[in-house]
């Protein structure tokens, strides 16, 4: 299933929330651009707002763009689970792999921010993705990471 949203389609763009841990301003993503059983495209402007919790010394450094692909990792394995008529077990990210980061800071960025996760392996107990974020065009991050679900 191959699914692209616009501004317009608000059973989507309200509907997957939910499906990321965190609520409030910890819910770093604003739209889901398009997903399909493999990948989904996100997209945020969370880096620009002060209200942004990871924020610390007045800064959003670039390590968070971690948080960024793991809540997109959350979003697709949600939307996978409910295409197949069920929920995502929750689970804990217990792994980041071959991070790189291009630069040290986001806050300073004007555009939007790209999030792509595409998953790798995928089983009933855990789950490895690898994730890139763009901006402006430009990978500013990318790596891999890995989720084990807690059991129900």
């Amino acid at each position: 299933m191959s699914v692209e949203t616009t501004p317009g389609n608000t059973d989507l763009a309200q509907s997957w929330r939910s499906l990321i841990p965190h609520q409030g301003a910890m819910c770093l993503l604003d739209e889901i651009v398009a997903w399909d059983e493999n990948a989904i495209h996100a997209r945020s402007r969370s880096h620009q707002r002060m209200d942004n919790p990871l924020r610390s010394d007045d800064r959003l450094r670039a390590v968070h763009l971690c948080e960024y692909g793991a809540q997109a990792m959350a979003v697709h394995g949600g939307l996978l689970a409910r295409a197949a008529g069920g929920s995502a077990a929750p689970g804990f990210l217990v792994s980041l792999r071959a991070v790189e980061l291009a630069i040290a800071r986001i806050d300073d960025l004007r555009d939007a921010l790209d999030v792509h996760a595409e998953k790798i392996i995928g089983s009933a107990t855990s789950w490895q993705y690898q994730f890139r974020i763009e901006h402006a065009g430009s990978v500013i991050a990318e790596g891999r990471a890995a989720v084990l679900a807690t059991p129900r």
